[in-house]
């Protein structure tokens, strides 16, 4: 099978479904199956250089939504090398001009919206939502409206992407979702990790790692945090990672500030990739994320796939499968909610928390592996949804 996949940008930095993306992308090729990605990115950019696969950079488009006029006529042009269209995301050109260049063709194209109908965007910013209200007749609900099927990643991302607008209509599919796991020697990896930050060893560490932003709750997690450790005086080794770029610098300030208030033991350590990352994971006694607002989470199934238990909100859309398999803990999303969590795990005998450590891992086998979640999309590419 030959498939186009067109996301809005592959920085890194970003983050979202863009590491995702790239692994499936080298694992269908794996089985045989031959993968190209289309996006607005310029094409001098540095993150395309080390591209999985062929990578057509039709970028820079303009502004946020980048608006590229050449981007559906290339769609257009090229349709026919392809078996099936993948667009990832949506609210930008990448998902529209798919939609344009494919509109009354018979070349079939599916979306993934990566919970970006969640009605979570619409509660906290209603302006934005209001903009997006008199946008969706013409633009998105026709890109998902005309699409062979509209790709979810969970049961709960499926439900709730029916709540944000009263015109919504699509052939609906729940597919597997997932990362790959861990190509490095985790021993050496935690190694290299506390070379570089050295003043960890020996510390119990509470891993965030994700992008440093509002939605992912990581304000909450400092409070929280500070609540634990006011109410662990005896144990000093306590020890708070948040490991990720931030979504901007001001940000940043208010989060050192806050932790340097409440006298959190913390270390930022900003974006880790590679070793580091992977050494992040297994340097940490536990992963938290308390989210607002996750589609999925594909830290959330690293830390899995390492061997690592997750304390989670359950706004995590995929929280159901993991407590389910006794791979974590999740709750409210609030400050309380995360304390819980936090105390939780803390008062787990260390035979509960190693056989934690061991359901973890199984759940990534199990659920989040990239070959099933590869495995999926081609049953579903293959066999589209015709219910909706």
């Amino acid at each position: 099978m030959r498939i186009l996949r067109s996301i809005h940008t592959l920085n890194p930095a970003v983050g979202g479904p863009i590491e995702s993306v790239r692994q499936s992308s080298a694992a269908l090729c794996r089985l045989g199956h031959e993968v190209e990605i289309v996006s607005l990115d310029p094409p001098d950019a540095p993150w395309l250089r080390d591209s999985p696969v062929p990578t057509h950079a039709l970028g820079p488009g303009r502004g946020s939504y980048g608006y590229a006029s050449h981007f559906a006529s290339w769609i257009r042009k090229r349709r026919s090398e392809f078996n099936a269209v993948l667009v990832h995301g949506i609210w930008q050109y990448s998902s529209f001009g798919v939609w344009r260049g494919l509109h009354g063709t018979s070349t079939p194209y599916f979306v993934f919206p990566h919970g970006m109908l969640d009605p979570w965007f619409k509660k906290t910013y209603p302006l934005k939502h209001l903009k997006k209200l008199f946008y969706w007749p013409w633009g998105e609900y026709r890109v998902l409206r005309d699409a062979t099927a509209v790709l979810f990643t969970s049961d709960e991302e499926r439900r709730l992407a029916r709540e944000s607008f009263s015109l919504y209509h699509c052939h609906e599919k729940v597919v597997n979702y997932g990362t790959a796991p861990p190509d490095v020697d985790l021993s050496g990896a935690r190694a290299r990790f506390f070379e570089r930050f050295s003043s960890l060893r020996d510390k119990r560490v509470f891993l965030f790692l994700g992008r440093l932003h509002e939605k992912k709750g990581a304000d909450l997690l400092i409070r929280a945090f500070g609540e634990v450790i006011r109410s662990q005086t005896s144990d000093t080794r306590l020890h708070l990672v948040m490991a990720g770029p931030a979504a901007d610098e001001i940000y940043l300030q208010q989060l050192k500030s806050l932790a340097a208030s409440l006298h959190v033991p913390i270390t930022f350590t900003g974006m880790l990739s590679g070793d580091l990352k992977w050494g992040a994971f297994h340097a940490a006694e536990v992963f938290v994320l308390p989210s607002h607002q996750e589609n999925f989470g594909i830290a959330v199934a690293e830390a899995l796939a390492c061997g690592r238990p997750v304390l989670i909100s359950n706004k995590v859309n995929i929280w159901r499968e993991i407590v389910e398999d006794g791979a974590g803990l999740a709750d409210e999303d609030t400050v309380e909610g995360t304390i819980r969590l936090m105390e939780h795990w803390l008062r787990l005998p260390a035979h509960e928390q190693e056989s934690m450590r061991a359901r973890a891992r199984q759940c990534f086998a199990q659920r989040f592996d990239i070959d099933r979640a590869t495995e999926s999309l081609i049953t579903a590419l293959s066999s589209p949804a015709t219910t909706e």
